[in-house]
C-alpha cells in the first residue's frame, strides 16, 4: 500500500476533458493531460514513470499495454459502471485497484430504459414528426400496434440497473422475469437460467449487462428468432452486447417487431441501415446523461483517487481487483 505523504501525487486524466475532474483534487496532485490513446505517445516519459494513479474518463481505451506504461501504478479511477474499457485482469495481476461509479446513475439509466421501452412500442418519436410536418392537419396519427398493456419483458442481468428497471415495469403493472448467470439475492422474479427459454417465454427483452469477451453477441439470430414476431428488444448496456447485423436482418424481415437501443458497436458510428429502419428509437448513448448524475460520476472518480492518496480504501472497488485492509 502506498505511503501517505505530502509529497505530490502525479495522476493521469485520460479521456474526454471534464471540469468538474479537473477541479477536483487538492493542490498536492500534479493532473496530466491525455484525451485520446494516440495523446499517450506525446507523454513525457519521466511524468508516465511518476504516475501513480489514472482517471479514465470516458470510453477510451486502458488494455494492459497501456497500464504497463506508467510502473509506479496504484489506482484507476473509472468513470461509468461499466467498465470493458479497462484490462482488470492486468490490474488485478500487478496490484492495481480498478473502481468504477456504481450506484450514482442507477436510477437515472432505470429511467431512460423504461422511457426508450415506451417510447419504441407508442412510436412517439414518430408521433413528434407527425405534427412538426404538419401532417397531423391532415389525417390522424395511425394507432401504435405497441403497448406496455399486454408485454411481458424479460430483463438481461439483474444487478443494480436491472432491479431498478424490474421496480418500474413492476410499478407500471408489467410481467416482468429475468436471465443471468446466476438467481439474484432478494429478487423475486422468476429467473431462467437459460436465455432463449426466456426470450420464447417474453416478447420484449430488456438489456442491461455489462460488456466485454464474456457477453459479445449474446443477443443473436437465435435470441432474436425465439423473441418472435411481437419482439421488442431494448438495449442501455453495450452496443457489443447484440449481434448488431442479426438485429438489423431480424428488424428488416420482421422477425422481431421493433428495437430502442441506447448504444452501439462502434459508437458514434451508427450503421446506415438501422438510421433507415422505421421501427428503431436511436439515442446517443445518453442513458446517464444528465447535468446532476453526470456531476455525481465525476465527483466519484475524483473521490475514489482521493480516498486512496489520503490512505483509505477506496470508494467502489471493482470485484476483479478486491482491495485489503490499508
Amino acid at each position: 500500500m502506498p505511503d501517505v505523504s505530502s509529497e505530490q501525487v502525479d495522476l493521469l486524466l485520460y479521456g474526454p476533458d471534464k471540469p468538474l475532474i479537473d477541479a477536483g483534487f487538492p493542490d498536492r496532485f500534479g493532473l496530466h493531460k491525455a484525451e485520446q490513446l494516440a495523446d499517450l505517445e506525446r507523454l513525457a516519459p519521466d511524468i508516465a514513470a511518476r504516475i501513480r494513479g489514472v482517471a479514465v474518463t470516458g470510453l477510451v481505451p486502458a488494455s494492459g499495454a497501456v497500464l504497463a506504461r506508467f510502473p509506479k501504478l496504484e489506482i484507476v479511477s473509472s468513470f461509468g459502471v461499466g467498465y470493458d474499457h479497462v484490462d482488470a485482469g492486468y490490474a488485478r495481476e500487478h496490484g492495481i485497484v480498478v473502481t468504477n461509479t456504481p450506484d450514482v446513475l442507477t436510477e437515472e439509466v432505470a429511467d431512460v430504459a423504461l422511457g426508450l421501452l415506451i417510447a419504441t412500442l407508442r412510436e412517439f418519436i414518430a408521433a413528434d414528426r407527425h405534427v412538426r410536418t404538419g401532417a397531423w392537419q391532415s389525417q390522424n396519427f395511425p394507432l401504435s400496434t405497441g403497448s406496455l398493456r399486454d408485454r411481458s419483458v424479460g430483463i438481461v442481468g439483474m444487478g443494480r440497473i436491472g432491479q431498478a428497471i424490474g421496480r418500474r415495469l413492476e410499478a407500471s403493472k408489467v410481467p416482468v422475469v429475468y436471465h443471468s448467470r446466476h438467481p439474484a439475492a432478494g429478487v423475486g422474479y422468476r429467473h431462467y437460467p437459460n436465455l432463449i427459454e426466456m426470450a420464447k417465454a417474453v416478447d420484449t427483452l430488456v438489456v442491461i449487462i455489462p460488456g466485454g469477451a464474456a457477453t459479445a453477441k449474446l443477443i443473436n439470430a437465435e435470441v432474436l428468432a425465439a423473441l418472435g414476431p411481437r419482439g421488442v428488444v431494448v438495449n442501455v448496456a453495450r452496443g457489443s452486447v447484440i449481434d448488431e447485423p442479426a438485429l438489423i436482418t431480424a428488424l428488416q424481415t420482421g422477425t422481431i417487431q421493433a428495437a430502442g437501443l441506447d448504444v452501439f458497436a462502434d459508437e458514434p458510428n451508427v450503421p446506415e441501415e438501422l438510421r433507415a429502419l422505421p421501427n428503431v428509437v436511436l439515442l446517443p448513448h445518453i442513458g446517464s446523461a444528465s447535468v446532476v448524475t453526470r456531476n455525481a460520476m465525476d465527483q466519484l472518480v475524483v473521490d475514489n483517487l482521493t480516498a486512496w492518496f489520503d490512505g483509505q480504501p477506496p470508494l467502489t472497488p471493482i470485484a476483479e481487483t478486491p482491495v485489503k485492509d490499508r
